[in-house]
């Protein structure tokens, strides 16, 4: 009966997609054939679901299509620095179902390893880490000349949005997320407007994002409100490749992902009408993800050259909007810590951790048991914190011993 299953599955996902689609997926996600998912909802995954696909998004024939972003012609090095002994990583990661863990400090590799049969040549889906990546193509595109202002309406790059409750809404309000318009993110909730949004039918020759939140009433006033919106990071994805006239990953390809050294091939899955999806899924590395972080310690700068506006970091990873959790905020589609530093966070594990303090990056990719409310939360914060403090110690020993 088992295998009857499996080629019943097998067999439902060549006509859904092609007989390619299998010869693309890596080998350690064909071992796990059995296990991937069969219809398109992320959110309603079982774990064993997740485990096959967060390695395989971009390649799932259930799924929508997915852009490529080339490597870099010139890759960033990643020297190998000093071994950053943790106790009980080992346990984290197993509690964590981690698969991937990357820390860099100065530059270098302080640990890497890998779990969940993933590797380092293999993508792990981003989910909303891909928001921070989207808000700095804001910072390129305002350094390109292709955004004026920051105070700019957003109607005046997306103009179907023109009568809607985004008609007022700036830039600036989109990226804080505060734009006031009421919006539902549980993600536990199928009714929810982060569940059904994807799957709304798009009106006539628009953007599928567009034509879901142009509709959406508002709750408050712009400005005042912090409220986390998925969707509103997707219209960013849409303003920028509208005042930029290049698609999203093509943007991020020529402005952040080549300049800044990134070393294997990224994917970003695409909406139904063809856009990215701004808020979510980006496909690389787990290196590459950390290579990102160096990116903003570097203030966005590649050699002589400002990728984004030499303030952009200092606003972009500065508290913005009180979320209501004591010593952190939120930037620019980044998660603030009163203490400086600052977090790139997806769904069910995926972070990007940077302390410009310790120039410290942390990356890791995992399969949570949920989206945000189990128990892992709260540990890998304590894990970030146990991390620092490793470091100033070694640091204060290191001092006592010259």
């Amino acid at each position: 009966m088992r295998l009857r299953t499996l080629l019943l599955t097998v067999s439902g996902l060549l006509v859904a997609g092609g007989a390619l689609w299998f010869f693309n997926l890596d080998k350690e996600t064909r071992g796990l054939l059995s296990a991937l998912p069969t219809n398109s909802d992320v959110l309603s995954w079982k774990q064993d679901k997740r485990h096959a696909a967060f390695r395989a998004m971009d390649r799932l024939p259930l799924l929508a299509k997915a852009s490529v972003i080339t490597p870099s012609p010139e890759p960033l090095n990643l020297p190998v620095g000093e071994p950053l002994e943790i106790p009980a990583v080992e346990e984290y990661m197993t509690d964590q179902l981690t698969a991937g863990l990357v820390i860099l400090q100065d530059g270098k590799i302080r640990f890497e390893r890998y779990g969940q049969d993933f590797d380092a040549e293999g993508r792990w889906t981003s989910f909303s880490v891909a928001k921070s990546f989207t808000s700095t193509l804001v910072g390129a595109a305002v350094q390109d000349g292709y955004i004026k202002s920051l105070e700019d309406k957003v109607s005046q790059y997306i103009p179907d949005l023109r009568g809607s409750a985004y008609d007022d809404v700036t830039i600036r309000q989109l990226l804080t997320m505060s734009s006031g318009v009421r919006w539902n993110e549980d993600y536990e909730d199928p009714e929810a407007d982060v569940a059904k949004f994807n799957n709304a039918k798009a009106d006539p020759g628009m953007d599928a994002t567009v034509s879901y939140m142009r509709k959406l009433p508002r709750a408050h006033p712009p400005g005042i409100v912090w409220h986390y919106n998925t969707g509103e990071t997707n219209l960013i994805g849409v303003l920028v490749s509208s005042a930029t006239g290049k698609p999203l990953a093509q943007y991020l390809q020529d402005a952040i992902w080549h300049p800044a050294g990134m070393a294997a091939t990224a994917t970003w899955l695409q909406s139904k009408t063809g856009h990215e999806i701004a808020g979510c899924c980006l496909q690389a590395a787990t290196r590459d993800f950390a290579r990102f972080g160096l990116f903003v310690l570097a203030n966005g700068k590649v050699g002589d050259k400002q990728i984004v506006p030499e303030d952009w970091f200092p606003q972009a990873i500065r508290k913005q909007m009180d979320i209501g959790v004591p010593g952190k905020g939120y930037g620019f589609q980044w998660w603030t810590y009163d203490d400086g530093a600052v977090a790139a966070q997806g769904i069910f594990g995926q972070g990007i951790f940077v302390d410009p303090q310790r120039r410290l990056v942390i990356a890791s990719n995992s399969n949570w048991t949920r989206a945000t409310l189990g128990p892992e939360p709260k540990s890998r914060e304590e894990f970030y914190q146990r991390v620092r403090a490793l470091i100033d110690r070694q640091q204060r020993l290191s001092a006592l011993s010259e």
